[in-house]
């Protein structure tokens, strides 16, 4: 292992300090979830780098979703995985087991990683306080949601309160039905209520490529109109596709900031925020 000495840690910290005045007090809004929370190392690396950000007083909201751990669990009770232009049919039976894995394993499992770090963490769903109100996307697709309001009183109190709000990307329509929503789309409706300084949305990809076969076509930043002039080319694609539509969404609600970042880099949250370094790709408005 590399050995650091004293003056290089003391220059990392010393280059860290302006990037902490920028955002201590300030909201910042993760989206974790589906292939980006594979490699338990990662996970570890990711909830550790969170737990920091709280401490120096960043107010971290973190969103996650769980499609592997669905579609695993579905898989254990006989289900058949459905999809439809990419997004998981859910019939009332498929939606509880999605309730089951996105409220309890998964939401349970990250919030517990937070508190052995040293953090507070309390796990909420979109459903908790009315959050995430939604109603039906495409009755092709079931109980998957289009979100119609977020309230973000229960997130503000939890934060006020020294916790970090752990949301499942679940909501429920005015008439009780709960839906299945997409984490992307949920953690940028979530950072435009909040007023956030910006969204990470995690991905297991280098960010947005030139060409998808060559990593070092990298975009490492885009602004607005750049991003939809990718789309019309036809540039943009598969996994991509809704993590763009979602930064642009919330830069659109507001946000200054979106990072599309690299969760396969080691600690990569605390080199896109606290350093010079990138560890993906920024979108900003303009």
């Amino acid at each position: 292992m590399m050995s650091v000495s004293n003056p290089e840690r003391a220059e990392v910290l010393t280059q860290a300090l302006p990037y902490i005045r920028q955002y201590s007090g300030k909201a910042v809004v993760v989206k974790y979830g589906g292939s980006a929370m594979v490699s338990e190392m990662l996970k570890h690396q990711v909830m550790q780098d969170i737990v920091l950000l709280s401490l120096i007083g960043i107010r971290v909201v973190l969103v996650h979703g769980g499609g592997p751990e669905i579609t695993d669990l579905l898989a254990k009770v006989g289900k058949q995985t459905r999809f439809v232009d990419g997004l998981r049919v859910t019939d009332s039976e498929t939606m509880e087991y999605v309730q089951m894995a996105l409220a309890g394993k998964v939401n349970l499992g990250l919030v517990n990683m937070l508190q052995t770090y040293g953090g507070k963490a309390i796990g909420i769903s979109g459903m908790d306080g009315r959050m995430i109100e939604a109603n039906t996307l495409d009755p092709r697709l079931g109980q998957v949601g289009d979100i119609v309001s977020i309230d973000p009183a229960v997130m503000l109190d939890l934060i006020d309160s020294g916790y970090i709000p752990v949301v499942s990307s679940l909501g429920a329509g005015s008439d009780g039905t709960v839906y299945n929503i997409n984490a992307d789309t949920a953690a940028s409706c979530i950072a435009g209520a909040l007023g956030a300084e910006c969204l990470f949305l995690m991905t297991d990809t280098a960010g947005i490529l030139k060409d998808v076969s060559d990593p070092a076509s990298l975009i490492s930043r885009i602004d607005c109109e750049d991003a939809e002039a990718l789309f019309s080319s036809g540039m943009i694609s598969g996994g991509m596709v809704p993590k763009l539509q979602s930064g642009l969404h919330a830069i659109r609600l507001g946000v200054p900031k979106v990072f599309i970042l690299d969760g396969r880099i080691p600690h990569s949250l605390l080199l896109e925020l606290l350093t010079d370094e990138g560890a993906g790709t920024l979108i900003t408005g303009g």
